[in-house]
């Protein structure tokens, strides 16, 4: 009987409206707390019920497009094989891959972060650069990283793939003199090393504006971790130096949504910083790769937006927010696979267990982990983040290419993960603004969970004329009818549409089947504001006002 009050309760204490910031929200769309969420049905003829009331007055807030950034890591394949691989006839004269470039153009990149990750903990950039490299063991993943793929490849790489290059720096075993001396290297155009090797080579100075102090550097598993009160210190020595070198640097430090971590990073270093960083995978598959059923997965949908309600009340507390954004710069449902790692110190490259345990990382590559329900909760997550404009400036998915990322990368080409089509969609098909909404839905439950079966984001133009609309539905077996209104009149139009779905909430692409998910575009008809939205299934609706 337990779980039937657990249900009964659920239902009559559930009270959700998409988009609630709390009582100090500024922006986006409102959870005004206000309207039901009842029992999701099973697939029928009744199916399942959502609302969706659009302000077509009220505050549109501006978005920015960092909000579809990447991320790359010196791990597994992700550069060596991935967006780097000399000789190979897919790659350039520079060794990057041509096929990868194209593929990731299509997502409109605004920023990717590099080189960690845990690995930036125990690199030092001198390795990367000039003529003279070599190979180094890399502390942190076990491997040997040969160093052909440094600072100015990555830089390079990022202007060709039309992205913001976003360097995170060495606070684990390294030093705040060895941070100043890479922005040196890279942007003060009088004598650095990187600027007159482009000068030489007839191209233009490296000048990259993002930095981030460290990665994860609260944690035990990290090299150079620190106790709160250590950390902010160095962060704000670090600063110092780094803006000596280029007064114009845009800063980023690593930061948690727990208070007791990020109020002392805060108050130490806060007038520095223009961001903080916060990381979350909500599948923690580090020493097993987890695989869990479709709904499992879903029903951790709504978790990003508590969580950034947690940094933006810590912002709050430190009476920082407004001037420091959040950079939720690693971000992907599931955590990467690498059993017996991160570890701190060089180990035997011939080691037996050693090499079992790398060898366990092909795990990742595993085509069917990558389903509807990884591409739903990418949609939610960009809603959450789309709701939360005003206060999330950054977000990149972690990574870009191979291991967990929306683009898979092997020898004779690449597969788009069903991932890769909603940062597309987004990326390429909502306006620019993000305006108020009121969404209420039925409840999706398992166990004593409950979420809404739909999840939603309404974007304008800046005339409030031209309008796409995010419309999610989580539920596996059931449409959703949704009632959509701008301004308080329902819509009743015939518009384009793009639909991401598949012929199961389990589906996926891969070599031998790469197109399975794809988006079709279409077009949808409102009759009296009402839509039908098919099961596990991401829509944006066009819609022109007079």
């Amino acid at each position: 009987m337990r779980w039937l009050c657990t249900i009964i309760l659920l239902i009559l204490t559930a009270s959700v409206s998409l988009g609630q910031q709390g009582p100090d929200r500024t922006g986006g769309n409102d959870r005004k707390g206000s309207g039901g969420m009842e029992p999701a049905q099973a697939a029928g003829e009744q199916g399942l019920k959502a609302t969706v009331k659009i302000d077509a007055e009220g505050e549109a807030v501006p978005y920015s497009p960092m909000l579809f950034g990447g991320f790359i890591e010196h791990f597994h394949r992700q550069i060596y094989g991935g967006i780097f691989e000399p000789g190979s006839p897919l790659s350039d004269e520079m060794g990057f891959r041509k096929d990868v470039i194209l593929a990731l153009k299509e997502l409109k990149l605004a920023v990717v972060r590099w080189p960690g990750g845990c690995f930036a903990s125990g690199y030092h950039w001198k390795d990367g650069v000039g003529a003279d490299r070599r190979p180094v063991p890399d502390p942190v993943w076990g491997v040997v990283d040969p160093n052909t793929f440094g600072t100015g490849e990555f830089i390079e790489w990022c202007r060709r793939v039309g992205c913001e290059p976003y360097i995170c720096t060495n606070a684990g075993n390294g030093t705040p003199l060895e941070m100043k001396e890479w922005v040196e290297y890279c942007n003060r155009n009088g004598g650095s090393r990187g600027a007159a090797d482009a000068g030489k080579k007839g191209k233009t100075p490296p000048n990259v504006l993002f930095w981030s102090i460290g990665n994860e550097n609260w944690g035990g598993h990290e090299i150079g971790a620190r106790t709160p009160q250590e950390w902010g210190p160095l962060v704000a020595e670090s600063a110092r130096m780094m803006l000596d070198a280029d007064p114009d640097l845009t800063l980023v430090a690593a930061a948690t949504q727990d208070r007791g971590w990020t109020l002392p990073l805060l108050k130490s270093a806060g007038e520095y910083l223009d961001y903080i960083a916060v990381h979350n995978y909500w599948l923690p598959c580090w020493g097993e790769n987890l695989t869990p059923d479709y709904l499992t997965c879903i029903m951790h949908s709504e978790e990003p937006e508590a969580m950034i309600r947690q940094v933006i009340a810590v912002l709050n507390e430190a009476g920082c927010r407004g001037r420091i954004k959040i950079a939720f710069d690693e971000w992907n449902l599931r955590g990467w696979h690498h059993p017996g790692f991160p570890r701190k110190a060089v180990n035997g490259g011939t080691d037996p267990v050693v090499q079992e345990l790398i060898r366990n990382r092909d795990k990742n590559d595993m085509a069917s982990q990558y389903s509807i329900a990884d591409a739903l909760f990418s949609a939610s997550f960009l809603n959450a983040c789309l709701r939360n404009a005003k206060d999330i400036g950054m977000a990149n998915i972690a990574p870009i290419v191979n291991t967990r990322g929306p683009l898979f990368v092997h020898p004779g080409g690449i597969v788009r993960r069903t991932t890769f089509h909603v940062l597309a969609m987004y990326a390429n098909e909502l306006e620019g603004f993000v305006a108020r909404a009121d969404a209420k839905a039925d409840a999706l439950i398992q166990g004593d969970k409950a979420i809404p079966a739909l999840d939603a984001i309404a974007t304008a133009d800046a005339s409030r004329k031209k309008w796409a609309i995010a419309l999610v539905n989580r539920h596996p077996s059931g449409y959703v009818t949704c009632d959509v209104s701008i301004g308080g009149a329902a819509l009743d139009v015939e518009c384009e549409a793009i639909v991401l779905s598949g012929d199961s909430p389990d589906a996926y692409n891969h070599i031998e089947r790469p197109d399975r998910v794809v988006p079709e575009k279409t077009r949808i008809a409102f009759k009296d504001g009402s839509i039908r939205l098919p099961p596990h299934s991401l829509t944006i609706v066009k819609v022109g006002l007079p």
